[in-house]
């Protein structure tokens, strides 16, 4: 009876791998950039498994470029720290200290630990920062909000705060070229600080970075790991496909609200930029990057 199990399970395997190959083929050389965070951040397996089939997109000859996030990690060593936080409109207050703080967990300990399971799981990833060959440029980020009295709009000062400003993408380039010839090729693992043209440095959304950079390499595919299973109409359901000039409408209806709100403007614009198209997906879910890309049924919203 186990031998049976096995040989049914082997096969399952074989079937399973055979199906993918038009979608293997579809992908191979193209360019992937892939926003990792949320709650796969911090659970150790799923972490893992992430790094395995980032390794294993490499391997089937696709360029995944990792984006990774870190708010929570941030507020916990800041509140160690003795540091408070003030936030407006969800976004931290970045004065000079807190910035010290937020580089320091984005582009050490987030990022090298992330480098360090990519490369357990048989990957060659490389840790980067948009400091790194002015990766990514960054204006400080402005809001506005009216006065209780007289309604005026008053401009809040978020700090060192940022917003994509350009890309030079020369250096990710030349990372996903060095598997030319019969090599593996790096995996460019980027913690999103970018740098002003004033030389400061710029905490920016990492969902933004990941669509700047993704409009800038020309990405077959922007994939936006959440906590969520994707985009839901107002019944509950999960919208599996939206034309991107349709987000707007969802938003002012609605259908899309809270933190879903930036990802799908980021999602749009992106695909407004060049990408093919832009995935939400639950980052909660197993090989779920697997599931989207190499099966019929995907696994969250695409925009397109």
């Amino acid at each position: 009876m186990t031998q049976n199990i096995s040989l049914q399970a082997a096969q399952h395997t074989a079937f399973t791998l055979a199906e993918a190959l038009p979608y293997i083929q579809r992908y191979a050389g193209e360019t992937l950039v892939v926003k990792f965070g949320g709650h796969a951040m911090v659970d150790d397996d799923l972490s893992a498994s992430f790094a395995r089939d980032i390794v294993l997109l490499k391997h089937l000859g696709l360029h995944p470029v990792v984006v990774h996030g870190g708010g929570p990690q941030i507020g916990k060593l800041l509140e160690r720290l003795g540091m408070v936080s003030q936030f407006e409109d969800g976004l931290r207050v970045t004065d000079e200290a807190t910035m010290e703080v937020v580089e320091m967990v984005l582009s050490g300990a987030i990022n090298k630990t992330i480098v360090r399971a990519i490369n357990m799981a048989g990957g060659k990833a490389v840790g980067l920062s948009g400091s790194d060959a002015n990766l990514l440029r960054a204006r400080k980020a402005s809001r506005t909000r009216k006065t209780s009295d007289s309604h005026i709009e008053q401009l809040i000062d978020l700090g060192f705060v940022g917003e994509p400003d350009g890309v030079d993408p020369a250096l990710l380039h030349t990372l996903a070229a060095s598997g030319e010839g019969g090599g593996q090729g790096f995996i460019p693992v980027v913690a999103p600080v970018g740098v002003g043209e004033d030389g400061a440095r710029y905490n920016i959304n990492a969902d933004s970075a990941a669509g700047a950079l993704a409009a800038a390499l020309g990405a077959r595919r922007l994939l936006l790991l959440t906590d969520v299973a994707g985009v839901k109409d107002k019944a509950g359901t999960i919208l599996r496909k939206i034309d991107r000039i349709d987000v707007a409408g969802l938003i002012t209806d609605g259908t899309a609200a809270g933190g879903m709100i930036p990802k799908l403007e980021t999602a749009a614009k992106a695909v407004e930029d060049g990408v093919g198209a832009s995935v939400i997906l639950d980052g909660r879910s197993p090989h779920a990057l697997l599931m989207e890309l190499f099966t019929e049924h995907g696994a969250g919203t695409l925009i397109s």
